[in-house]
This record gives C-alpha cells, structure tokens and sequence, in this order.
C-alpha cells in the first residue's frame, strides 16, 4: 500500500498546492484559466507530438486498446444514460451530460500523471490513444444527444459539422495528428528543434494538477443534489471495471490481447475523475451547477478509488 501511496499522493499533493494557491489569495482564479490555456494549446500538444512521433507507427495504432477502451465506455455511457432517464426522470440532455461525466475521463490533467509515475514506458502513448477515443467518439456522440435534447435542427449533421471544424483547430488533435505523421514517414527532427518540445511537455503534469486544486478551489458546493451520486459512482467505479472486462473479452472478438502495461494503462484511466472541461461544455445547456459539483465530488473521492484501483492492477495484472 505505501508503494501505491507513493504514486497517489504527489498526485493529489500538487492538486492540494493549487487549491491552496487559489484559496489563499495567492493566485487568482482567473490564473488558473490562463494556466489551463497554457496546458491545452501548448504543453498537452507538445506532449503528444513527442510521444507519438518518436514511436513507431505500430505501436501508436493500438487497435485492441482503442477498441477495449471504447466498448467499456460505450456500455456505461447507455446504462448512465438510460438510468437518468428512467430512474431519474431526467430530461435527455440532463442525461447525456451525466452519461458524459461517466465516460469522459480527465486524461490529460490527472491520468497521464498517474501514468508518468507507475508506467512511465507507455504513458505517453495511453494518453494519445485515449484523447483519439474521446475527442473523436465519446464527446461529438454525447454533445449530439444533449443538442437534440434541446430540440435544435438536424442534431447529427449539426453536431458532425461542428466536430469537424473543431477537431481541425483542436490543438490536442493537431499535436497529435502531427506526431502520427512524424511516426509513419520516420521523420527525424532535429535536437535544436525538439528540445523547445520536451521543455513544453516536461511541464504538462505539474501545471495541469495545479489548474486541478486552483480551479476546485472556487467551486461552491451549497445545494448539493443527490442527483450526482451516479455519475460520480459511474465515473470512479463502473467505467474501469466495464474497460477491464471489455480488455478481457477481446480475443472473443477476434482481436488481439493487450500486453499488461496497456491493459492496466486503460483500467488506470477510465478510473480517473471526469474531464476538466466538463462543467464549460456543460455550461452552453444550463448544466454547468452539476458537472462542477460532480467533478469536485469525483476528483476528492478519487484519492480512495484510485489508490484502490491502482492496488488492484498491480496486484492482479502487472
């Protein structure tokens, strides 16, 4: 256990510093904004880039894990939908946003550091696969549902015109699309140009958990709902053990067994807490209150769930 806590815990620690920093008035909360700006447009970019680009193509095109990955999150993402829909009583965009708080996990700001700690050899390429699967699939499916929840025209085209244009300035993809095409023609990039790249990624982990604590810190929680409980549960329990089953059952579909850095890689971040833009894109269809009371609520629960799960990988499949 202590092994686990020596992973969880400079983890959260650099979460606590940032709510601190913002708590103590020795950071503004506007700060962490700009921060985060600085981890999307350029640290995560320059991380993905330098962890796909130097790897071969082969290696970065994990079917089997993008596949176990998305069928996981696909079987919580119905059963959370249609669990707010019929127990809840919830609208069809109170569900598709409690769905997408279920599946849409914080990859970048605390998965890949929780990875870069135990699984330093492959960390870079679980966070590549993971951003493909839900930046391309789970987050244009789930927007789409909210949109046509709101009874907006042509939801599907509406939403897959709206994903396109976004993927095309996503900085995340373009940094991403970028190291792909670095890894399949073999392109070898100068030192003088790849050391600004390493100096951007090396920052990535320690300024996104400070943007964690910094932005926790000014959420209110007055007025919490028990409506939250089942994302939350759905997030930190269900999502990773529905990853790990579909991992398991994937020479039932023909496809190849991931090797168990990659299985414990995608058990790993699914049991991360929901996405940090999670309450914005909430914020557009009048659910900003309980994503963000959600995400508070998940992120400070995953100190337990997450040294739980990170015990039950090493122990059973590492």
């Amino acid at each position: 256990m202590l092994d686990i806590l020596s992973i969880t815990a400079p983890v959260f620690i650099m979460i606590a510093i940032g709510y601190a920093a913002v708590y103590s008035g020795v950071f503004e909360a506007a700060a962490m904004r700009v921060l985060g700006t600085y981890v999307v447009y350029l640290a995560l970019p320059a991380l993905l880039f330098k962890a796909v680009s130097q790897r071969p193509i082969s290696e970065v095109a994990n079917w089997s894990y993008m596949t176990a990955y998305l069928c996981g999150s696909l079987v919580v993402l119905s059963a959370g939908y249609f669990y707010a829909r019929k127990v809840q009583k919830a609208d069809t965009t109170a569900a598709a946003f409690s769905a997408m708080g279920m599946v849409c996990s914080n990859t970048g700001f605390i998965g890949y550091p929780i990875l870069l700690l135990m699984l330093p050899s492959i960390a870079g390429v679980g966070l590549a696969l993971n951003m493909l699967v839900e930046n391309i699939v789970l987050i244009p499916l789930l927007l789409a549902i909210a949109e046509a929840g709101q009874g907006g025209p042509s939801p599907v085209g509406k939403m897959l015109s709206k994903t396109l244009k976004g993927l095309i300035r996503n900085p995340i993809i373009i940094g991403l699309v970028a190291g792909l095409v670095a890894s399949f023609t073999g392109l070898n990039i100068p030192a003088p140009l790849m050391k600004p790249v390493d100096m951007l990624a090396a920052s990535s982990a320690a300024v996104s958990l400070l943007v964690i604590g910094g932005t926790l810190a000014s959420v209110s929680v007055r007025g919490l709902s028990g409506e939250i409980a089942p994302t939350v549960a759905g997030k930190l329990l269900f999502h990773p053990l529905a990853v790990f089953a579909a991992t398991i059952a994937l020479p039932l579909a023909g496809l190849a067994p991931l090797s168990p850095d990659m299985q414990a890689a995608a058990v790993i971040l699914a049991a991360v807490p929901m996405m940090g833009i999670y309450p914005i894109l909430a914020q557009r269809f009048g659910r900003e209150r309980s994503s963000v009371v959600a995400m508070l609520m998940a992120t400070v629960l995953s100190f337990f769930s997450l040294s739980a799960v990170l015990w039950a990988v090493t122990t059973y499949i590492l």
